[in-house]
C-alpha cells in the first residue's frame, strides 16, 4: 500500500510566552470551530488552553484578535503543506503560465497528482484538519475580516497557483471558467471526506480514518485526476 506523504505543520517557538499564545490560538480554533465566535466565551477559551484568561487580552488585544490569530495559523499551516507540494502558491500566483509542451506538460500532471495526495494526507488523516475545516466552514457561512485573511493567505493563491499547473498540464487557459471550475471540483472531492467523514465511516465500515483508510482515498481520486485528465487532448507539441 502507498505511503501517504508525512504533512508537517510548522514549527513553533517553545517560549513559554510563545507556548501559551500557541495554546491559545488552537483552543480559540477549536472552540470557534465547534460553538461559533458568540458562542464561545474567554474564559472558555483560557480553560481549554490552560491559560491566564489575561493572557488573551495580553497576547490578542481580545477575543477579535484571537480569531484573526487562529486565521493567521490556518493560513500559516495550510501555506506550509501546499508548498511541499506546488511551491510557494503566493510568489507562484504572481507569474505567469509557463511552457505547456512535452515534458513540462508531464512534470506538471505528477506535481497535480502530489498536491491531492498531500491535501488528502492531511484533510483527511490529520486529527487538527478537522478543527480547521470547521473554523473555515463557519467563516464561510458567515464571513468576517477572518475569512478574508484566509482567503487572500490561502484560498486565492493557492487555487490560482492549482490553476496555473493544470494550463502546463493541459494547455487549457489557466483563469478560463473551465480550469477555475475542475480545480474546485479537485479540492472538493477531497474535503467531502472531511466535513461528511462519519457518513463516509458508517458507509464503508471504518471505525477510523488514519493513514490506511487515506492511502484508499489517494488512490480513488488519483484515478479520477487521471481519468480527467486523459479525456483532455494533449498539448500540441
Amino acid at each position: 500500500m502507498k505511503k501517504l506523504p508525512n504533512a508537517k505543520t510548522p514549527r513553533r517557538e517553545t517560549s513559554p510566552a510563545e507556548m501559551t499564545r500557541a495554546a491559545l490560538v488552537r483552543a480559540a480554533l477549536k472552540l470557534f470551530g465547534r460553538h461559533g465566535f458568540d458562542g464561545t466565551s474567554t474564559r472558555e477559551i483560557a480553560a481549554e488552553a490552560k491559560a491566564n484568561i489575561g493572557s488573551i487580552a495580553y497576547h490578542f488585544g481580545g477575543k477579535e484578535g484571537l480569531r484573526a490569530a487562529a486565521a493567521d495559523y490556518i493560513v500559516e499551516t495550510i501555506q506550509t503543506i501546499a508548498g511541499q507540494a506546488i511551491g510557494n502558491p503566493r510568489a507562484a500566483s504572481d507569474s505567469k503560465g509557463g511552457d505547456s509542451k512535452g515534458g513540462d506538460a508531464e512534470a506538471a500532471r505528477a506535481q497535480l497528482l502530489t498536491a491531492l495526495e498531500r491535501m488528502v494526507a492531511f484533510v483527511v488523516a490529520r486529527p487538527e484538519a478537522g478543527e480547521i475545516v470547521q473554523f473555515v466552514l463557519r467563516e464561510l457561512s458567515h464571513p468576517t475580516a477572518a475569512l478574508d485573511r484566509i482567503y487572500d493567505g490561502v484560498f486565492e493563491p493557492t487555487h490560482r497557483r492549482l490553476c496555473l499547473i493544470w494550463e502546463q498540464a493541459t494547455g487549457e487557459a489557466a483563469e478560463s471558467e473551465t480550469t477555475r471550475l475542475t480545480v474546485f471540483t479537485l479540492i472538493g472531492q477531497v474535503i467531502y471526506f472531511r466535513i461528511g467523514r462519519e457518513a463516509v465511516m458508517r458507509r464503508m465500515g471504518w471505525r477510523e480514518i488514519g493513514d490506511a483508510e487515506a492511502a484508499k482515498v489517494v488512490a480513488v481520486v488519483s484515478n479520477n485526476l487521471e481519468a480527467i485528465l486523459a479525456a483532455r487532448k494533449d498539448p500540441e507539441p
